[in-house]
């Protein structure tokens, strides 16, 4: 028996998503931030039988209501402040249907969706202050592309930065491989994001070639220290030609100085990487903008609209100062074929790994059209504010400390119990429902981190946090609550 639904049945079933996505979002605020799945539904999930004959749209929805929404990550909360996952913009999730309805291959081509990646390519580059890619093929155009994430982003950016020291060093890459160059030399702060490691892994340039660089006081990188790793290995007959930089680690929110870096890399002729997963768009912060001044010139930039922005999972983007670089570590189409007319980038597919893309840009598109520049910049700012007031009330509080200044809208801090009790704490603050934390080892220390990014959450949520913080502790060890 055919289950291919009607116009009509599917017009009644995508209205009941719509009730049952908008019911979801309204009530998130008024549930616990997170639970743990009974032990049943976890199994119910986890050994789904294949079924023989198909299920009609209703009877999906309802197994979508009853065992899927009813057990969420809790990011959508306002008192969630774990990892770096935001609360999805409803303009975003409103998008991704209309975008999976039209379900083409972005990879190139001839329809909307290719232009308006373009488009919101732009846009992510205007929104930060990176070199825009403007409607020309000239060398050295800068460009960019839609990705699953950083970390996608970040094996891009850095293939590109392989490739340009291959060239350099007079190698074929694409054809002989690494066999023949010296070994190639990356430099990044013990902070770094793991995605740098899994990239240069994956490159083949092997982690022991990703030099962990100093920090200075505040946890950015020391470009003095960067010279002088770079001088000895130089030295040593090894090839130095990455750097990568932090527009906002994810364990602090420190961001490095971009311009004395910048210095650097181009007397050593190094290419400049930023990663800017998370924290890049804290430069629409007027308050803390500052803090990124040299972060356009960096020869990449990697960021996730799904992160600061809430654009629904999944979305990174790779951002190039030098379009033709990226094209040629990726390319499979003969430069003599390639269509050189003004205003042609050729194929997305051209630029990275993946040949079949999904309609990525239209959640970005409507997120950033439906706040414009304005509507981002005041929920960025309110974030950030949110931080430091709750660094204030951290640093007011005998119970807690501040473990590193508050840069963005990550704060970092820890219970007085001591280790023990702080490496315990995230799991029995969220088991306990009302707020959640998550942790991080910090400069050796056991420390909590929390994360702000929903415009909703309030100055109440924070001291809520704080509550459950100190109560949670008391019962690791055992001491009695406050009167």
């Amino acid at each position: 028996m055919s289950t291919t639904p009607s116009h009509e049945d599917f017009r009644n079933a995508a209205r009941a998503v719509a009730d049952l996505a908008a019911d979801h979002l309204a009530g998130v605020a008024d549930g616990p931030v997170w639970q743990p799945m009974a032990e049943a539904d976890r199994r119910a999930l986890l050994e789904l039988p294949l079924p023989e004959d198909g299920t009609p749209l209703d009877g999906l929805l309802k197994v979508i209501e009853r065992q899927v929404l009813s057990a969420p990550m809790g990011n959508g909360h306002p008192a969630f402040f774990g990892w770096v996952n935001s609360a999805p913009a409803p303009a975003g999730v409103l998008a991704t249907l209309a975008a999976a309805a039209s379900n083409p291959s972005s990879a190139g081509g001839d329809h909307a969706d290719v232009h308006l990646e373009r488009a919101v390519v732009r846009w992510i580059a205007e929104l930060v202050g990176f070199p825009a890619a403007v409607p020309s093929a000239a060398k050295g155009t800068p460009g960019g592309i839609l990705t699953s994430g950083t970390s996608m982003a970040t094996i891009l950016c850095l293939a590109a930065a392989r490739h340009r020291a291959a060239e350099r060093a007079g190698h074929d890459l694409r054809a002989d491989g690494l066999a023949g160059l010296p070994p190639l030399i990356a430099y990044a702060t013990a902070e770094t994001h793991s995605c740098v490691r899994k990239a240069v892994e994956l490159l083949g340039l092997g982690s022991r070639h990703l030099r962990t660089v100093a920090e200075d006081s505040d946890g950015r990188l020391d470009p003095a220290a960067l010279a002088e790793a770079v001088a000895a290995d130089r030295a040593a007959g090894l090839l130095p030609f990455l750097v990568v930089a932090s527009a906002g680690t994810v364990g602090t929110g420190a961001v490095d100085a971009f311009d004395p870096i910048a210095d650097v890399a181009e007397a050593e002729g190094l290419w400049l990487h930023v990663d800017g997963a998370y924290g890049a768009w804290g430069v629409l912060d007027p308050v803390i903008a500052d803090r990124y001044a040299g972060m356009h010139r960096a020869d990449s930039l990697a960021l996730d609209p799904h992160k600061w922005l809430g654009v629904p999972v999944d979305c990174g983007c790779a951002l190039v100062r030098d379009a033709d670089t990226l094209r040629d570590s990726f390319s499979l189409v003969p430069s003599y074929l390639r269509d050189a007319a003004a205003g042609d980038f050729g194929w997305f597919s051209e630029y990275g790994m993946e040949q079949t893309r999904p309609f990525r840009s239209l959640k970005v598109w409507a997120t950033i059209a439906h706040k414009g520049r304005a509507g981002l910049v005041a929920d960025i700012a309110r974030t950030t504010e949110l931080a430091r007031h709750l660094g204030a009330l951290v640093e007011a509080d005998p119970e807690l400390e501040l473990t590193a200044p508050v840069h963005t809208s990550i704060v970092a801090f820890r219970h007085t119990g001591g280790d023990a009790v702080n490496h315990d704490l995230p799991a029995a603050v969220q088991a306990r429902g009302r707020a959640f934390v998550t942790g991080a080892v910090h400069r050796g220390r056991e420390v909590l981190r929390a994360c702000l990014l929903n415009p909703a959450t309030t100055e109440a949520d924070l001291e809520l946090l704080l509550a459950e913080v100190r109560s949670a502790a008391r019962e690791l060890t055992g001491r009695p609550s406050a009167s």
